[in-house]
């Protein structure tokens, strides 16, 4: 048994979240959940990040406090977990109390690399980051499409050209493993252009009162990365009286993941590395980094306003349709395009003619049969041969979820198709039967250990209709898995 640390990023709540959030909760369950199946203990965790300054800002324009702001929008997010069948352990908010001691106490351990020095700098409220002015767009912040704002003060800043040379090499030998080479390759030509010192504070005056004091000087709030980067040790406890969890899943522990968005590769791969560094704390092992949600090939954003609801989508087809399409229409590591015409397209041909009408039509046919009271399942070598070339298969390629589901749904179609064939409900010779059905719900069966970590919903009730007792399989049909829309 592993112990396992699985982290999303956490979302600034300026505003609800739509359906590019969900993406990484849901892709971050499916490890988390195929761990625990695989009998590892795992710490997953998520958070909202509310000290940000575009947070200040939309309360403002609000009119609303921004404690009280940022805590209704972080329920939004917390709801997420429910909608979603989210298997989190812990969700961390950066105004916490557990939070600020955390982020003050990495701070203090990293003030050998910190120093105070007035500058001016562009900067983009939307990513809270600095930018060269080569780095723009027709003058505009390649992410949010805005002006950056030109800011002049005294701040404190982080000696980030320390650590040029030993956060390369941790990436080149993937002792930090950056998932996929792509983006391996982009963090690597961003360090080969030579890093520099980042500044990682702002007046107090500029953050509205709104963040966590610098440690010793008032005047100063961290920036809103160095703090909200400290959430992945602080939820476990760092900081505390009590850190046997942070060393439990953290500092003695191998196996860290973080689940991120390719848009902040650069805050995790560079910064974050060089903030443990500096601390001597030790380093995740796997980003996992996922594309974007677009929508008529256009990033899904709250700035750019085509978001989409993950409650409508929800309440219309169901917690499981919904991670299906994130899961089998999106690229895992990649980005994916999403219209009302793809995913109810999707819905109905994979799950309510596809996987939903198998196990209907088989069901029914057995209890028809009258053999639904249980009996002894005895595949062919066909269908066992069959099954483990799918779970080879699947499991080879695990993280790249789309290709592992339609591996899975390889099974359903050939399913189908022996049904077709067989026509079992023209077969007169009972043991004919016993051995057609036999080859079904064992192949059922698999499906269901197959797809649990993606569709836990849906195994629940495929186990409620087909239960398996001391080797006898007992159908108690129900409900359609997926009614047709």
């Amino acid at each position: 048994m592993k112990k396992i640390f699985i982290s999303t990023s956490i979302p600034y709540v300026n505003a609800a979240p739509h359906l590019g959030h969900t993406l990484e909760f849901v892709q971050a369950d499916v490890l988390a959940r195929h761990h625990r199946l695989l009998g590892d203990e795992v710490f997953f965790l998520s958070g909202s990040d509310e000290n940000s300054l575009k947070n200040v800002r939309s309360a403002e324009k609000a009119g609303i406090p921004v404690m009280e702001f940022v805590t209704d929008n972080f329920k939004k997010f917390f709801d997420l977990k429910e909608l979603l069948n989210i298997s989190l352990d812990d969700f961390i908010r950066t105004t916490e109390e557990r939070h600020f001691n955390g982020a003050q106490k990495l701070w203090k351990v990293c003030e050998k690399d910190i120093y105070k020095k007035k500058y001016s700098g562009l900067y983009c409220v939307g990513c809270e980051e600095f930018y060269k002015e080569e780095d723009l767009i027709d003058g505009l912040c390649p992410e949010h499409k805005v002006k950056p704002e030109l800011i002049e003060e005294e701040n404190y800043f982080f000696k980030l050209s320390n650590y040029q040379e030993k956060i390369k090499e941790l990436i080149e030998t993937d002792k930090v493993k950056i998932i996929p080479e792509v983006r391996k390759n982009e963090v690597l030509s961003f360090i080969n252009s030579g890093l520099q010192d980042f500044c990682i504070s702002r007046t107090s005056e500029r953050a509205k009162g709104w963040g966590i004091d610098v440690p010793g000087d008032s005047t100063q709030k961290m920036w809103v990365w160095f703090d909200a980067l400290s959430n992945y040790i602080n939820a476990l406890g760092y900081g505390s009286n009590d850190e046997s969890k942070f060393n439990e899943f953290w500092q003695n522990n191998e196996f860290k993941t973080h689940v991120i968005g390719k848009g902040i590769i650069r805050f995790h791969s560079v910064y974050w590395l060089a903030m443990l560094l500096s601390a001597g704390i030790t380093l995740p092992k796997v980003l996992f980094v996922h594309g974007y949600l677009t929508v008529d090939n256009q990033k899904m954003s709250k700035s750019i306003g085509n978001v989409i609801d993950p409650k409508e989508l929800v309440s219309k087809y169901g917690t499981d349709g919904v991670r299906y399409f994130l899961l089998r229409e999106i690229p895992a590591l990649g980005d994916g395009d999403f219209t009302y015409e793809k995913f109810e397209k999707r819905y109905n041909s994979d799950l309510a003619s596809g996987l939903g009408n198998l196990f209907s039509r088989t069901l029914a046919m057995v209890t028809k049969a009258e053999l639904n009271n249980g009996f002894e399942i005895k595949p062919s070598n066909l269908f066992v041969e069959k099954n483990k070339e799918v779970e080879g298969k699947a499991n080879e390629r695990f993280i790249q979820f789309n290709e592992t589901l339609s591996d899975i749904w390889e099974l359903v179609s050939f399913c189908d198709k022996y049904i077709d064939e067989e026509k079992p409900w023209e077969i007169t010779d009972i043991e004919k039967q016993k051995e057609v059905f036999s080859n079904l719900i064992y192949s059922l069966n698999n499906i269901s250990k197959l797809i649990e970590p993606f569709l836990p919903s849906t195994v629940e009730k495929m186990k409620e209709q087909l239960k398996e007792e001391n080797g006898v399989f007992i159908v108690n049909k129900g409900e359609a898995l997926f009614p047709r829309i």
